[in-house]
């Protein structure tokens, strides 16, 4: 798997915005400084202050290129998203992923960008950090344990180990069992908007993390079946079950979101754990993407063997 190098004060990230413009130009300078208090240099992109049709940061081939620029730029050091929203599927057959592997950079964000960590790393052979956009900002907009894990996995060539969750935060197991593998996924809406297209996740012998925000169950339900028809289950080595947030019901009672994973997930009896603070959430654990893990499911423990960065 190819790796960026280990970040270290002074080296420079580059911000982009593949998806979805600020909400608010106010929000691209507070990244920037942020980022820069932590002691890194900061390129702005151009997408970062465009907004297409409403709802986009420019034309997939503007965001494209962009993110083509950042790689092939021997000034930038690690590439990181502005925030997610809607679009970055729109760029994911207009990447030189031949370029990109040839310049491995260390490829933070998640949401959205769940997309191209699966194309990154499936087409350029890249490990890939899911973890906070730069925007709201690394210091006004994210708690202490968010930034922690962060900075630890983008900063240390050694492996993460155990990804632990913050106090009053309990992992559940709800199938028992043992697994390793690459931790692949991201958003559940993008991993399921994928399925049947070229970039597809590639969820064999791998562990699949899952996470999403403001979906209700039988949203939930439609997008695992989805993925239980594609053969995502069936093929994963385990599930990891990040944070649900406002998933609840919200026109009549009825299923939660965890009645709908054991309702459909549980019954392929791949070990699966529920509620690591990864996602949507005001905890947001930075998970290693491409690179050897261990799921201890009985245990409730997630252990990341190798790190994302050399």
């Amino acid at each position: 798997m190819n790796k960026g190098k280990a970040l270290k004060p002074g080296d420079t990230i580059g911000i982009i915005a593949p998806s979805s413009p600020p909400k608010e130009i106010d929000s691209v300078h507070q990244a920037k400084e942020d980022l820069e208090a932590l002691g890194f240099r900061v390129v702005l992109g151009e997408t970062c202050y465009e907004s297409c049709g409403g709802y986009l940061a420019g034309t997939p081939e503007h965001r494209a290129a962009e993110l083509n620029d950042m790689f092939a730029d021997p000034d930038i050091d690690a590439v990181m998203a502005l925030r997610g929203g809607y679009g970055s599927p729109q760029i994911l057959h207009l990447l030189d992923y031949d370029m990109i592997a040839q310049n491995p950079k260390l490829f933070i964000g998640y949401s959205d960008i769940t997309a191209l960590h699966t194309a990154l790393r499936q087409q350029a052979g890249l490990a890939t950090l899911h973890g906070p956009n730069a925007s709201p900002g690394l210091l006004s907009g994210t708690n202490a344990y968010t930034r922690e894990c962060l900075l630890r996995a983008m900063t240390s060539p050694e492996p993460l180990g155990e990804i632990v969750n913050p106090p009053g935060e309990e992992i559940v197991c709800l199938v028992e069992g043992e697994a390793c593998g690459e931790i692949v996924g991201g958003n559940l809406s993008l991993v399921a908007a994928l399925a049947g297209t070229p970039f597809q996740v590639e969820a064999k012998g791998k562990l699949l993390f899952l996470e999403d925000v403001d979906e209700e169950p039988y949203r939930v339900d439609r997008m695992l079946t989805q993925l239980a028809l594609a053969g995502t289950f069936a093929e994963c080595a385990g599930v990891i079950l990040g944070t649900w947030t406002n998933c609840k019901p919200k026109k009549r009672e009825g299923f939660t979101v965890l009645d709908v994973f054991s309702n459909i997930v549980a019954p392929y009896q791949k070990p699966m754990i529920w509620n690591l603070q990864a996602g949507h959430g005001d905890n947001n654990a930075a998970l290693p993407f491409g690179v050897q893990a261990y799921l201890d499911a009985t245990g409730c423990r997630l252990i990341v063997e190798e790190a994302v960065v050399r």
